[in-house]
């Protein structure tokens, strides 16, 4: 069978980053050029600043990547990007990128979801194994999905409002802690204990999740507690909280596992990076015997590296765009079946 190599263009939020990816399992080179130091002056991504700096880098990845790759674009069999969901003026720049490169090269244009990219990176580890529950979990993204097949999504509970990582983030920067938050409160949440009075967000029996309401908990205790001039134990309040969260989303990701009769798990986006989460879903899964996945660290975050692993099993799929396709801010990743 002829090696496919696909160059995958990823910026569908403050990273530029493209990656040449060989038969959807194999990184041949990866650049990721991040923004964080940029963002981190105004506790947040900036769209504006985002997609300026996306114009700036993008020719300057694509030069460095083929170098690093030691590759010609002639070398390449397709071309991948991410054209949603997220900063729509971000995306606008990836894909514009992708287009002009097929374009110009003649190569087919491969879209691909953004969260099918996080769901595959656990592909560049181990081949998946199906069927599958796959608990998505990062700043714009609470969700747990079933997969039969390849490319066969099929979502059966996912948050009624905030995403965890997007909580995570606005929890830290109550506290006082510099942006990006979520991983300074996975790090207190190791060195406190849980003292707090917080309540476990929608702990019931549906596979949905709402984190609005144990965010606001937290407003809520911060204010009442330096209204009555008392100090936060920053710490003990990043443990009891994040001991919240990762209850619920262990709790009902194991159940989803049991009811459909499944035992194989991944997780996948920026939150799989948690200690916390990892710690007990390892702990939960050798218990159950369930094959449990995460991505390494590096495939995390976003990254181009993924959704060359996903195009390849889109391409596979017959999953092909034009010169037609447009960036979209919001987009189901399901109707892909």
């Amino acid at each position: 069978m002829k090696e496919l190599y696909i160059l995958a263009v990823e910026s569908s939020c403050d990273e530029t980053s493209m990656s040449i990816i060989k038969n959807g399992c194999e990184e041949i080179a990866t650049v990721v050029l991040s923004q964080i130091d940029i963002h981190k002056n105004y506790g947040g991504v900036v769209p504006e600043i985002a997609s300026r700096n996306h114009i700036e880098n993008i020719t300057i990845v694509l030069e460095e990547l083929l170098s690093e790759a030691n590759m010609t674009i002639d070398e390449i069999t397709a071309i991948a990007v991410t054209y949603g969901p997220g900063l729509i003026g971000s995306l606008l720049i990836g894909v514009q990128a992708a287009k002009t490169i097929a374009l110009v090269t003649g190569k087919p244009l491969i879209p691909v979801h953004h969260i099918a990219g996080h769901i595959y990176a656990n592909n560049l580890e181990e081949r998946l194994k199906f069927p599958l529950i796959a608990l998505v979990v990062s700043g714009g993204h609470s969700e747990l999905i079933y997969m039969k097949e390849d490319y066969s999504f099929e979502r059966i509970g996912g948050t009624l409002d905030d995403a965890v990582g997007e909580c995570y983030d606005k929890v830290a920067k109550v506290l006082g802690l510099s942006y990006p938050g979520g991983p300074l409160v996975d790090k207190f949440a190791h060195e406190g204990k849980d003292t707090y009075d917080l309540p476990y967000p929608l702990d019931d029996k549906s596979y949905n999740f709402s984190f609005s309401g144990i965010k606001s908990a937290v407003i809520n205790l911060v204010h009442n507690e330096k209204q009555r001039g008392n100090e936060i134990n920053v710490k003990n309040l990043c443990t009891t909280f994040q001991n919240r969260v990762v209850t619920i989303l262990t709790k009902k990701t194991m159940r989803a596992l049991k009811e459909y009769n499944i035992n194989n798990l991944i997780v996948a986006g920026g939150v799989s990076a948690n200690k916390g989460l990892r710690e007990k879903l390892t702990e939960e899964c050798q218990k159950e015997n369930v094959h449990l996945s995460f991505p390494r660290m590096s495939y995390c975050t976003d990254n181009a590296a993924m959704i060359g692993a996903a195009a390849y099993f889109a391409y596979q799929k017959g999953i092909l765009a034009d010169q037609t396709l447009t960036a979209m801010a919001t987009d189901t990743l399901y109707k892909y079946k």
